[in-house]
């Protein structure tokens, strides 16, 4: 007797169309560009229009870590 022979299935191609992806993409890079912004050159501007120094003490260790001046 011959045992039957089992074919590997063939992988199916997902096709996400670029009109979903644009606008995500576009998010996303706006997001991380505000986060650098904060985490390496904001010191102290933005926060005249928050209370105190919220903004610089939160991040203030974040970019010591990073190597970036803080004072």
């Amino acid at each position: 007797m011959s045992q039957p022979t089992i074919a590997a299935p063939h992988p199916v191609q997902i096709r996400i169309p670029l009109r979903e992806i644009v606008p995500w993409a576009i998010f996303a890079g706006i997001l991380s560009l505000v986060v650098l912004f904060f985490v390496t050159t904001e010191a102290g501007a933005v926060e005249l229009l928050s209370t105190g120094g919220l903004v610089h003490e939160f991040l203030h260790d974040g970019r010591h870590l990073l190597a970036f001046p803080c004072h």
